[in-house]
């Protein structure tokens, strides 16, 4: 079968995460024949080196090309297309790793779009990773109508006849974003390019356990030398004009911008500080006309306007000015409605814990603003503008792989007065509906722990937090739920009082300990329960009966009701003479299925069935004691003595 995809992997000593990204790369679902996978040696040593050869001699997807003088990622990536025998190729770091379908997916999705470049959904594992581009699948995407320019990183599939034909290579030597120069060309000069986004095909992982070589930062003179690289080649492929500006204003606002706000900029030393201030100053005379800056958020556009008038003293004011800025999230009601997970909460601006206030009248400061005061008022009245566009994004965020998908929210923007109506705070709240049947694309979320996080853009500012903290008294406690053949669990986090979904392995928070007596009952051989959980339709369960002395265990298949209510038809025969203990297990279809103990036991004579409290482990023998002591009550006799 001809090659579909070569996969690429530049590798140096990458440390033990490599282990990952080899079983993900061999575990793909794409047949093993339909695609390679060429690890490129960039200079291994030790137990590295001798895995590779250990690979490519037991797989025959696996091949190692060896270079002789290692350096930066461009050279191995370049030589890996080069030996490579697949329709498409796709690039991968040696510390990452890939979804299991993600060649399978990626490659029918490019196929089936004809496209030069496939751009597959990213996670960051201790790194950003781009929303926008992937709130859903684009067959054909541009960079005139798509946020592409936010993805810059070379992980994605490229037809190799296309980077053949146009001869695209990443630019070796000295230098640093040479993976924006190559992505950025290849969607300039793509046929077309296409985006999967209801599927993390990519983990980014950020690399913590390996020492850096050096400490030293880059140098800004050669990393603003590599940026101007970048810039070259948009000029190069676009004509001066709306599309340039918009390109170019990605790397105002990423890497240049963002390098000057805040807490970043500030932590920096002091003379570092100000080469980079210079460099980027520098970038923003010689590189960009007045329409770069113009579509920036308000706070982004006030410091690209003192870059560019070089006022390096007051963006240091301006940055520590921001460092009191922040989002606060208070969550007001979680419950279910018909197996949804309906969710309020409102979200705002705070400066320096207290909520943020802006200009309740139009206001217009000179431009460029003079001084902090005047860059704060119009950063504030602009953001007042801006408020009635402002959106809130919820985000399911998968706790260990850190996959993050959008759920449905309707937000309504309200205007509150403050400081005796001169002035207003910005209040957006918002009504999330999160589905555990379809809240990750479409499918039920997996098995495990997922936080819940919010976030804003508003301002020049973007901001993610969990969605919480809820006061510990008070808060909104929904039960568990049982959808779509799973148990779903909302509770709150110990740590940061943030809400989070726990799915498929709650145990005691279920809250089945709660069950009443009132709420178990007998009829003949029938069961009746009334668990404290949400079921939205009827829904198989089964429940375990375990004798309290050494015995077979019975397993009854049961019916669970909307209302909570369990209904099973018990064995009476075989379980006549004993005392059984029950748990019961609410996802039998699932994999790994867990059964949950319940607070009773059940007795079992000639007579009938009698519910008694189950015993704590190791008190069976007190069990059998109280089922003596309720049976002579019932029976209207003395308390039995002895045992």
């Amino acid at each position: 079968m001809p090659v579909k995809v070569s996969v690429i992997v530049p590798v140096h000593d990458p440390g033990p995460r490599i282990e990952a990204c080899v079983a993900s790369l061999l575990g793909q679902s794409l047949a093993p024949d339909a695609y390679e996978v060429v690890f490129v040696d960039d200079g291994c040593t030790g137990a590295v080196a001798a895995l590779l050869d250990a690979l490519a001699a037991e797989d025959a997807r696996v091949r190692v090309v060896p270079r002789e003088h290692p350096g930066r990622p461009a050279g191995p990536r370049n030589a890996g297309i080069d030996a490579a025998r697949g329709e498409y190729v796709m690039f991968v770091d040696d510390a990452d790793r890939l979804g299991d379908e993600a060649l399978e997916r990626m490659y029918a999705y490019g196929v089936a779009n004809d496209a030069d470049v496939v751009v597959g959904k990213t996670a960051g594992e201790g790194r950003a990773a781009p929303v926008e581009l992937f709130r859903a699948n684009r067959p054909r995407a541009d960079v005139a109508d798509t946020p592409l320019i936010d993805s810059l990183t070379p992980h994605k599939m490229f037809r190799r006849a296309f980077l053949e034909r146009t001869g695209l290579r990443f630019p070796e030597g000295r230098r640093r974003l040479e993976d924006q120069v190559f992505v950025a060309e290849a969607y300039l000069r793509a046929g077309n390019v296409c985006v999967l986004g209801d599927y993390v095909c990519y983990y980014h992982v950020e690399r913590d356990d390996v020492p850096r070589p050096s400490p030293r930062r880059p140098d800004p003179a050669d990393d603003f030398k590599s940026l101007r690289e970048a810039l070259d080649v948009v000029e190069r492929y676009t004509a001066p004009g709306p599309l340039r500006d918009s390109l170019f204003r990605r790397w105002l606002r990423v890497e240049m911008v963002e390098r000057l706000r805040g807490r970043r900029f500030l932590e920096l030393p002091e003379d570092y500080r100000r080469e980079l201030f210079a460099e980027i100053h520098a970038v923003v005379v010689e590189r960009f006309g007045p329409g770069v800056a113009a579509a920036l958020g308000p706070a982004q556009r006030v410091v690209a306007a003192l870059a560019a008038e070089g006022r390096y003293d007051d963006v240091v004011a301006f940055a520590r000015w921001e460092t009191g800025v922040a989002l606060a999230v208070d969550p007001q009601e979680v419950a279910w409605r018909d197996g949804v997970l309906r969710i309020v909460f409102s979200a705002e601006l705070t400066h320096d814990g207290a909520p943020m206030t802006f200009p309740s009248a139009a206001d217009s400061p000179e431009w460029p603003p003079r001084d902090l005061a005047e860059a704060v008022r119009r950063v504030g009245a602009e953001t007042v503008e801006l408020f009635e566009r402002t959106v809130s994004d919820l985000l399911l965020r998968e706790r260990t792989g850190a996959a993050q998908y959008l759920q449905p929210v309707e937000a309504v923007r309200e205007t509150v007065p403050a400081d005796g109506g001169s002035r207003v705070r910005l209040v957006l709240r918002a009504t999330a509906a999160l589905d555990p049947a379809t809240a990750v694309s479409g499918d039920a979320p997996g098995e495990g722990l997922w936080d819940m996080w919010v976030r804003v853009s508003l301002g020049g500012w973007t901001k993610e937090v969990r969605l919480g903290p809820a006061a510990r008294h008070g808060r909104p406690a929904p039960p568990a739920a049982v959808v779509a053949g799973r148990v779903v669990l909302p509770y709150w986090t110990e740590r940061y009082a943030s809400l989070a979904l726990d799915v498929g392995h709650a145990t005691q928070r279920l809250g089945l300990g709660r069950v009443a007596a009132g709420d178990v009952s007998v009829e003949e051989d029938r069961l009746h329960v009334t668990l404290p959980l949400h079921v939205p339709e009827s829904a198989d369960a089964v429940l375990r009966l375990v004798p309290a002395k050494p015995g077979d265990t019975w397993e009854v298949v049961t019916t669970l009701s909307p209302g909570g209510r369990l209904t099973a038809v018990l064995p009476v025969d075989g379980l006549r003479g004993r005392t059984w203990l029950t748990a019961v297990c609410l996802s039998p279809d699932a994999e790994g299925a867990r059964f949950h103990p319940l607070p009773f036991a059940l007795h079992v004579d000639q007579d009938g069935v009698l519910v008694v409290p189950a015993p704590q482990p190791g008190g069976a023998r007190r069990l059998a004691r109280r089922v003596r002591r309720v049976l002579y009550r019932a029976l209207g006799r003395g308390t039995p003595s002895g045992g």
